[in-house]
C-alpha cells in the first residue's frame, strides 16, 4: 500500500495579491502578505527590474519578479515591512505618469502633476493592477498614519523620539541638542539652551562605566 503524500508536498503556494499606485516621484507596490519579519524579506532593485522574495508562514516561498515599464533609481528605492503587508517604494528617474507597471515603456506617457486634482476638481484616478477605484488621498493618509503608529523598539524608538523633538523644536532647542551632543561626545543630549549655552557640556558615560581620554 502506497503512503499518502505529505501535506507539505501537496500544499499549493497561496496566491498573494499585489497592487500598485504612483505619485509624482515614486511607484509604490503593496504586497498583501501578513506577519513577516523584515530580515526575512529580500528585495533587489535594478534600473528596470524589481524582485521580492520571502518565506511564508505556510512553509512555501513567495517570489515576485517584475520587468518594470520605466527606469527607476535603485539607490533611492526602498521597502518596508509592516504586520499587514510589504511596501516597495521605487524612485522614478523621469517625472512621467506610468500607464502600466510592467512593459517596455512604449505606451504614451505625459509629464503630469500626479498629486494635483483633475480639470473638473475631482481626485485623479491613477492606473493600477486592480479594477477597483481608489481614493488615493485616503490611502496616502492611511499610509502616513500607519507609519506614525508603527511600533518601534529600543534604539529605533529612541532615535525616532529625538528626531521628533529636533524637528518640532525651536531654534534654541536645536542649538542645545547639537552643542550638548558634540561637546559630550554623544553622551548627553539637552534641549535646554539656557542650561548649556554658557558652559561646556561634560562627558557623562553610562552608569557603571568610566570615561578615559586616550592620548594620541
Amino acid at each position: 500500500m502506497e503512503k499518502p503524500e505529505s501535506a507539505a508536498n501537496t500544499m499549493p503556494v497561496p496566491k498573494i495579491k499585489h497592487d500598485w499606485y504612483q505619485t509624482e516621484t515614486h511607484i509604490v507596490i503593496t504586497i498583501l502578505v501578513k506577519n513577516l519579519k523584515k530580515e526575512d524579506v529580500k528585495v533587489n532593485f535594478t534600473d528596470k527590474t524589481v524582485s521580492v522574495s520571502a518565506p511564508l508562514p505556510s512553509g512555501s516561498e513567495y517570489s515576485l519578479e517584475l520587468d518594470i515599464c520605466h527606469p527607476i533609481n535603485p539607490l533611492e528605492s526602498s521597502f518596508r515591512v509592516v504586520p499587514s503587508k510589504i511596501e516597495v517604494k521605487m524612485k522614478k528617474v523621469d517625472g512621467i505618469r506610468w500607464a502600466s507597471l510592467e512593459g517596455d515603456g512604449s505606451s504614451p506617457n505625459v509629464k503630469s502633476n500626479l498629486t494635483g486634482a483633475s480639470m473638473d476638481g475631482s481626485v485623479p484616478s491613477y492606473p493600477t493592477s486592480s479594477t477597483k477605484k481608489h481614493d488615493w488621498n485616503k490611502i496616502e493618509a492611511e499610509v502616513k498614519k500607519e507609519e506614525e503608529e508603527e511600533k518601534l523598539e529600543g534604539d529605533a524608538a529612541l532615535n525616532q523620539l529625538f528626531q521628533n523633538i529636533y524637528g518640532q523644536g525651536s531654534d534654541e532647542t536645536r542649538r542645545a541638542m547639537n552643542k550638548s551632543f558634540m561637546e559630550s561626545g554623544g553622551t548627553v543630549l539637552s534641549t535646554n539652551w539656557k542650561e548649556v549655552a554658557s558652559q561646556k557640556v561634560e562627558v557623562k558615560p553610562p552608569d557603571g562605566m568610566e570615561y578615559k581620554k586616550w592620548n594620541a
